[in-house]
């Protein structure tokens, strides 16, 4: 991850978005439409997603899904544009919710939080405290996810099922590549980028 504005990955990533021809890319977001999302849900976007979505915005398509493929939600993009509130706060809640049912269920407890609370209903309070906060991820498509935060860029992209979590992508442009290309490309045998968000690395 890198300070300083920089916009040129987004760009990027969403030339090569509409050059795989995977999926419906409508007009952009306005400056309008990001302060509406920012302000209705309560983050930011790096700077390389938000040059991303204002480049071009992916909608999901009304084609069904290709039998055997499945996706954390029915529309795998997030619309952004027109849909429903409670939607995308369903997405936008689902690595912290992931978290947490782990906790509940399964006993989980990262090293990285000290001791585990005796009590189960103190396990998930204490938990759900240091979810409050972890940055906020935002998500891309299905269940892969950047860090929010404005005047940031170069985050690698987090794929985040439960306390599943692994790099999908060094960064935007990887990503992109990664996810929708055929047959996908191989990275180098050495290929381990770090996560740069605080919390969720401590995953990886």
């Amino acid at each position: 991850m890198q300070r300083g504005g920089d916009v040129g990955l987004g760009v990027v990533a969403a030339r090569r978005l509409a050059e795989l021809g995977c999926c419906v890319i409508a007009p952009g977001l306005t400056d309008a439409e990001f302060a509406r999302i920012e302000g209705e849900h309560g983050f930011e976007f790096a700077d390389d997603h938000r040059a991303f979505l204002a480049a071009g915005l992916p909608v999901n398509s009304p084609l069904e899904p290709e039998p055997g493929v499945s996706y954390a939600w029915e529309k795998p993009w997030p619309e952004w544009r027109d849909g429903r509130p409670d939607e995308l706060r369903e997405q936008l809640d689902w690595p912290v919710e992931g978290v947490l049912r782990a906790v509940e269920s399964s006993g989980h407890w990262n090293a990285a939080w000290g001791a585990r609370p005796d009590m189960p209903e103190a396990a998930v309070a204490a938990a759900r405290r240091l979810l409050a906060e972890a940055p906020r991820l935002v998500p891309i498509y299905a269940h892969r996810f950047l860090p929010a935060g404005r005047g940031t860029f170069g985050h690698p992209v987090l794929s985040v099922w439960g306390t599943d979590i692994i790099c999908y992508g060094a960064d935007l442009v990887d990503y992109v590549d990664q996810e929708f290309e055929e047959p996908r490309p191989e990275h180098p045998d050495d290929w381990s980028p770090q996560s740069t968000v605080p919390f969720w690395r401590d995953y990886l």
